[in-house]
Protein backbone atom coordinates (compact mmCIF):
# COMPACT_ATOMS: atom_id res chain seq x y z
CA UNK A 1 0.00 0.00 0.00
CA UNK A 2 1.55 3.41 -0.99
CA UNK A 3 1.43 6.65 1.33
CA UNK A 4 0.71 9.72 0.08
CA UNK A 5 2.92 12.08 1.59
CA UNK A 6 1.09 16.01 1.75
CA UNK A 7 3.28 19.00 1.98
CA UNK A 8 1.48 21.72 3.98
CA UNK A 9 1.68 25.52 3.40
CA UNK A 10 3.74 25.35 6.68
CA UNK A 11 6.22 23.18 5.33
CA UNK A 12 6.21 25.33 2.25
CA UNK A 13 6.57 28.88 3.12
CA UNK A 14 10.21 28.78 4.48
CA UNK A 15 11.64 27.75 1.84
CA UNK A 16 9.25 30.24 -0.67
CA UNK A 17 10.24 33.09 1.88
CA UNK A 18 14.27 31.93 1.22
CA UNK A 19 13.60 32.09 -2.59
CA UNK A 20 11.23 34.78 -2.80
CA UNK A 21 12.91 37.69 -4.92
CA UNK A 22 14.03 41.28 -2.96
CA UNK A 23 11.57 43.64 -4.01
CA UNK A 24 13.00 45.99 -6.84
CA UNK A 25 13.51 49.57 -5.70
CA UNK A 26 10.95 51.79 -6.64
CA UNK A 27 11.55 53.65 -10.18
CA UNK A 28 13.25 56.94 -10.26
CA UNK A 29 11.39 60.11 -11.42
CA UNK A 30 12.33 61.35 -14.40
CA UNK A 31 13.79 65.27 -13.93
CA UNK A 32 12.15 67.48 -15.88
CA UNK A 33 14.14 70.12 -18.03
CA UNK A 34 13.41 73.87 -17.93
CA UNK A 35 13.69 75.50 -21.34
CA UNK A 36 16.94 77.92 -20.96
CA UNK A 37 14.69 81.08 -21.65
CA UNK A 38 12.22 80.38 -19.07
CA UNK A 39 15.29 81.80 -16.33
CA UNK A 40 14.87 85.06 -18.55
CA UNK A 41 12.14 85.97 -16.15
CA UNK A 42 14.74 86.04 -13.11
CA UNK A 43 17.13 88.63 -14.81
CA UNK A 44 14.95 91.60 -13.72
CA UNK A 45 15.44 90.70 -9.43
CA UNK A 46 18.80 89.64 -10.22
CA UNK A 47 19.68 92.94 -11.53
CA UNK A 48 17.47 94.58 -8.87
CA UNK A 49 19.37 92.53 -5.94
CA UNK A 50 22.92 93.57 -7.79
CA UNK A 51 22.13 97.37 -7.70
CA UNK A 52 20.09 97.35 -4.53
CA UNK A 53 21.87 94.47 -2.67
CA UNK A 54 24.93 93.79 -3.54
CA UNK A 55 26.31 97.22 -4.84
CA UNK A 56 26.25 98.71 -1.75
CA UNK A 57 27.21 96.44 0.54
CA UNK A 58 30.34 95.77 -1.50
CA UNK A 59 31.10 99.25 -2.11
CA UNK A 60 31.42 100.05 1.57
CA UNK A 61 33.45 97.32 2.25
CA UNK A 62 35.94 99.02 -0.27
CA UNK A 63 34.91 102.26 0.52
CA UNK A 64 36.40 101.03 4.33
CA UNK A 65 39.97 101.64 3.51
CA UNK A 66 39.79 104.83 2.29
CA UNK A 67 38.83 108.49 3.72
CA UNK A 68 35.67 108.66 2.02
CA UNK A 69 33.94 111.97 0.59
CA UNK A 70 31.73 111.28 -1.72
CA UNK A 71 31.51 113.17 -4.70
CA UNK A 72 35.09 114.29 -4.19
CA UNK A 73 38.76 112.58 -4.33
CA UNK A 74 39.36 109.55 -1.42
CA UNK A 75 42.32 109.00 -0.47
CA UNK A 76 43.38 105.37 0.52
CA UNK A 77 43.91 104.74 4.64
CA UNK A 78 44.64 101.17 4.51
CA UNK A 79 42.87 99.83 7.83
CA UNK A 80 43.44 102.38 9.79
CA UNK A 81 39.49 102.66 9.93
CA UNK A 82 39.69 99.36 11.19
CA UNK A 83 42.37 100.23 14.00
CA UNK A 84 40.24 103.33 15.24
CA UNK A 85 37.73 101.28 16.65
CA UNK A 86 39.50 99.47 18.99
CA UNK A 87 40.52 102.56 20.62
CA UNK A 88 36.68 103.95 19.85
CA UNK A 89 34.46 104.39 23.12
CA UNK A 90 31.27 104.63 22.20
CA UNK A 91 31.40 101.71 19.78
CA UNK A 92 32.57 99.42 22.44
CA UNK A 93 30.04 100.84 24.73
CA UNK A 94 27.26 99.82 22.18
CA UNK A 95 28.28 96.11 22.15
CA UNK A 96 28.47 96.30 25.61
CA UNK A 97 24.28 97.72 25.47
CA UNK A 98 23.90 94.70 22.64
CA UNK A 99 24.68 92.29 25.41
CA UNK A 100 21.91 93.16 27.58
CA UNK A 101 19.62 92.96 24.78
CA UNK A 102 20.14 89.72 23.89
CA UNK A 103 19.54 88.26 26.92
CA UNK A 104 16.95 89.98 27.45
CA UNK A 105 15.87 88.90 23.88
CA UNK A 106 16.19 84.97 24.43
CA UNK A 107 14.88 84.90 28.34
CA UNK A 108 12.30 87.63 29.11
CA UNK A 109 11.27 87.92 25.39
CA UNK A 110 10.94 83.88 25.09
CA UNK A 111 9.58 82.71 28.74
CA UNK A 112 5.99 84.79 28.51
CA UNK A 113 5.30 84.05 24.59
CA UNK A 114 5.94 80.13 25.72
CA UNK A 115 3.85 80.65 28.38
CA UNK A 116 0.78 81.80 26.38
CA UNK A 117 1.22 79.35 23.92
CA UNK A 118 1.03 76.46 26.20
CA UNK A 119 -2.02 77.97 27.61
CA UNK A 120 -3.89 78.47 24.39
CA UNK A 121 -2.51 75.05 23.24
CA UNK A 122 -4.10 73.95 26.29
CA UNK A 123 -7.73 74.94 25.86
CA UNK A 124 -9.83 72.08 25.39
CA UNK A 125 -12.38 74.22 23.20
CA UNK A 126 -10.82 74.94 19.43
CA UNK A 127 -13.12 78.14 19.29
CA UNK A 128 -11.30 79.28 22.31
CA UNK A 129 -7.87 78.09 20.69
CA UNK A 130 -8.81 79.88 17.84
CA UNK A 131 -10.22 83.13 19.25
CA UNK A 132 -7.03 83.98 21.66
CA UNK A 133 -4.63 83.09 18.59
CA UNK A 134 -6.22 85.62 16.59
CA UNK A 135 -6.12 88.42 19.09
CA UNK A 136 -2.42 87.47 19.66
CA UNK A 137 -1.33 87.21 16.60
CA UNK A 138 -3.32 90.64 14.68
CA UNK A 139 -1.01 92.99 17.03
CA UNK A 140 1.67 91.68 14.78
CA UNK A 141 0.19 94.03 11.44
CA UNK A 142 0.20 96.63 13.47
CA UNK A 143 3.15 99.30 11.87
CA UNK A 144 6.12 99.28 14.22
CA UNK A 145 6.69 103.03 14.29
CA UNK A 146 3.17 103.53 15.56
CA UNK A 147 4.21 100.65 18.46
CA UNK A 148 7.00 102.65 19.37
CA UNK A 149 5.91 106.39 19.16
CA UNK A 150 2.93 104.59 21.38
CA UNK A 151 5.34 103.47 24.08
CA UNK A 152 7.06 106.65 23.71
CA UNK A 153 4.14 108.23 24.83
CA UNK A 154 3.67 105.89 28.03
CA UNK A 155 7.58 106.53 29.29
CA UNK A 156 7.09 110.49 28.96
CA UNK A 157 8.27 112.21 31.85
CA UNK A 158 5.24 114.90 32.51
CA UNK A 159 1.88 113.38 30.72
CA UNK A 160 3.30 109.49 30.45
CA UNK A 161 0.62 106.68 31.12
CA UNK A 162 3.69 105.04 33.02
CA UNK A 163 3.80 108.19 35.73
CA UNK A 164 0.33 108.54 35.90
CA UNK A 165 -0.28 105.30 36.96
CA UNK A 166 2.24 105.33 39.57
CA UNK A 167 0.88 108.41 41.08
CA UNK A 168 -2.36 106.74 40.95
CA UNK A 169 -1.50 104.14 43.19
CA UNK A 170 0.46 106.76 45.79
CA UNK A 171 4.04 105.67 44.47
CA UNK A 172 4.75 109.11 43.09
CA UNK A 173 8.25 108.64 44.87
CA UNK A 174 8.78 106.05 41.49
CA UNK A 175 7.90 108.72 38.94
CA UNK A 176 10.74 109.29 36.59
CA UNK A 177 12.26 110.43 33.01
CA UNK A 178 12.49 106.75 31.99
CA UNK A 179 13.82 107.60 28.36
CA UNK A 180 15.71 110.40 29.81
CA UNK A 181 17.95 108.58 32.77
CA UNK A 182 21.33 107.48 31.83
CA UNK A 183 20.34 104.65 34.26
CA UNK A 184 16.63 103.58 33.43
CA UNK A 185 16.95 104.51 29.65
CA UNK A 186 18.47 101.09 27.98
CA UNK A 187 15.84 99.31 30.44
CA UNK A 188 12.99 101.34 29.45
CA UNK A 189 14.06 100.53 26.03
CA UNK A 190 14.00 96.76 26.12
CA UNK A 191 10.63 96.95 28.15
CA UNK A 192 8.92 98.34 25.01
CA UNK A 193 6.14 96.20 23.90
CA UNK A 194 5.99 94.55 27.23
CA UNK A 195 4.90 91.60 28.05
CA UNK A 196 6.16 90.40 24.16
CA UNK A 197 3.35 88.03 23.93
CA UNK A 198 1.77 89.88 20.80
CA UNK A 199 5.18 88.57 18.96
CA UNK A 200 6.86 86.34 16.66
CA UNK A 201 7.85 83.67 19.12
CA UNK A 202 4.60 83.20 20.24
CA UNK A 203 3.48 81.72 16.53
CA UNK A 204 6.83 79.75 16.19
CA UNK A 205 6.15 78.31 19.55
CA UNK A 206 2.26 77.69 19.11
CA UNK A 207 3.45 76.55 15.23
CA UNK A 208 5.63 74.04 17.29
CA UNK A 209 3.08 73.01 19.72
CA UNK A 210 0.11 72.44 17.16
CA UNK A 211 2.82 69.75 15.12
CA UNK A 212 3.20 67.63 18.09
CA UNK A 213 0.89 64.52 17.45
CA UNK A 214 -1.51 64.25 20.07
CA UNK A 215 -0.50 60.73 20.65
CA UNK A 216 2.71 61.85 22.22
CA UNK A 217 1.00 63.98 24.47
CA UNK A 218 -1.76 60.93 25.25
CA UNK A 219 1.52 58.53 25.85
CA UNK A 220 2.49 61.14 28.26
CA UNK A 221 -0.55 60.87 30.57
CA UNK A 222 -1.15 56.94 29.91
CA UNK A 223 2.34 56.86 31.72
CA UNK A 224 1.09 59.25 34.53
CA UNK A 225 3.12 62.60 33.51
CA UNK A 226 1.51 65.86 35.16
CA UNK A 227 1.30 69.01 33.31
CA UNK A 228 4.60 70.50 34.71
CA UNK A 229 6.38 66.72 33.41
CA UNK A 230 5.00 67.36 30.09
CA UNK A 231 6.11 70.43 29.51
CA UNK A 232 9.55 69.16 30.23
CA UNK A 233 10.16 65.79 29.11
CA UNK A 234 8.18 66.47 25.92
CA UNK A 235 7.19 69.83 24.63
CA UNK A 236 10.48 71.64 25.19
CA UNK A 237 12.42 69.10 23.45
CA UNK A 238 10.11 68.43 20.60
CA UNK A 239 10.42 72.32 20.41
CA UNK A 240 14.18 72.72 20.09
CA UNK A 241 13.83 73.38 15.87
CA UNK A 242 12.09 76.50 17.32
CA UNK A 243 14.48 77.54 19.91
CA UNK A 244 16.89 77.43 17.22
CA UNK A 245 15.59 79.09 14.92
CA UNK A 246 14.71 81.92 17.25
CA UNK A 247 18.54 81.83 18.69
CA UNK A 248 19.21 82.40 14.98
CA UNK A 249 16.71 85.24 14.36
CA UNK A 250 17.34 86.52 17.83
CA UNK A 251 21.45 87.18 16.51
CA UNK A 252 20.73 88.74 13.55
CA UNK A 253 17.94 91.13 15.33
CA UNK A 254 20.03 92.22 17.65
CA UNK A 255 22.61 92.78 16.08
CA UNK A 256 20.62 94.98 13.60
CA UNK A 257 19.00 96.53 17.05
CA UNK A 258 18.17 100.47 16.11
CA UNK A 259 14.73 101.12 15.53
CA UNK A 260 13.21 101.87 18.52
CA UNK A 261 16.77 103.77 20.00
CA UNK A 262 16.63 105.80 16.95
CA UNK A 263 12.77 106.85 17.16
CA UNK A 264 13.21 107.00 21.19
CA UNK A 265 16.38 108.22 22.76
CA UNK A 266 18.56 108.93 19.38
CA UNK A 267 21.40 106.10 21.02
CA UNK A 268 21.36 109.03 24.55
CA UNK A 269 21.40 109.88 26.87
CA UNK A 270 25.36 109.74 27.68
CA UNK A 271 25.43 106.68 25.06
CA UNK A 272 23.18 104.88 27.32
CA UNK A 273 21.18 103.14 24.70
CA UNK A 274 24.01 103.41 21.73
CA UNK A 275 23.63 100.93 19.41
CA UNK A 276 26.21 99.76 16.31
CA UNK A 277 23.68 100.54 13.82
CA UNK A 278 23.34 104.39 15.53
CA UNK A 279 26.92 104.59 16.03
CA UNK A 280 27.21 103.82 12.01
CA UNK A 281 24.70 106.54 11.76
CA UNK A 282 26.21 108.92 13.35
CA UNK A 283 29.61 108.88 11.77
CA UNK A 284 28.02 109.05 8.53
CA UNK A 285 25.19 111.38 8.22
CA UNK A 286 26.40 113.71 11.60
CA UNK A 287 29.98 113.54 11.32
CA UNK A 288 30.30 112.95 7.62
CA UNK A 289 32.91 110.09 8.49
CA UNK A 290 31.65 108.34 5.37
CA UNK A 291 34.56 105.82 5.82
CA UNK A 292 34.78 104.80 9.33
CA UNK A 293 30.57 104.33 9.00
CA UNK A 294 31.60 102.06 6.34
CA UNK A 295 34.12 100.17 8.76
CA UNK A 296 31.70 100.30 11.26
CA UNK A 297 28.99 98.76 8.69
CA UNK A 298 31.75 95.89 7.18
CA UNK A 299 32.51 94.84 10.40
CA UNK A 300 28.72 94.58 12.09
CA UNK A 301 28.00 92.21 8.57
CA UNK A 302 31.26 90.09 9.25
CA UNK A 303 30.07 89.48 13.23
CA UNK A 304 26.35 89.13 12.05
CA UNK A 305 27.87 86.43 9.20
CA UNK A 306 29.55 84.46 11.41
CA UNK A 307 27.37 84.39 14.38
CA UNK A 308 24.87 83.59 12.28
CA UNK A 309 26.49 80.61 10.42
CA UNK A 310 27.88 79.12 13.86
CA UNK A 311 24.53 79.17 15.34
CA UNK A 312 23.47 77.30 11.87
CA UNK A 313 26.48 74.18 12.04
CA UNK A 314 25.77 74.09 16.17
CA UNK A 315 22.71 72.92 15.60
CA UNK A 316 22.47 71.05 12.73
CA UNK A 317 21.37 67.39 12.97
CA UNK A 318 20.64 68.10 16.70
CA UNK A 319 16.89 67.11 17.44
CA UNK A 320 15.50 67.14 20.30
CA UNK A 321 14.94 63.79 22.49
CA UNK A 322 12.10 63.13 24.58
CA UNK A 323 11.64 61.61 27.74
CA UNK A 324 8.46 60.49 29.44
CA UNK A 325 10.03 57.68 32.11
Amino acid sequence: MMMKTEVTDADASPASEVDAPAPSPPPRRPRRRVAWWAYLVLLPTVALLAVFGYYPGLSGMFYSFFDWRPAFDSTFIGVENYQRMRTDPVWLQSFANLGAIFLASVTLMWILPLLAAELVISLRSTRLQFLFRTLLIVPLAFPGVVTVLLWGFIYDPNSGVLNELLSAVGLEALRGNWLGDPQTALWALIFVQFPWVASLPFLIFLTGLQNIPREVFEAGAIDGANRWQRFIHLDLPLLFGQVRVLFFLAIVQVLQFGFSAYLLTGGGPDNATMVPVIRALDMAFGASEWGYAAALSTTLFVIILLLSLASLLLGRGKKGNVDVD
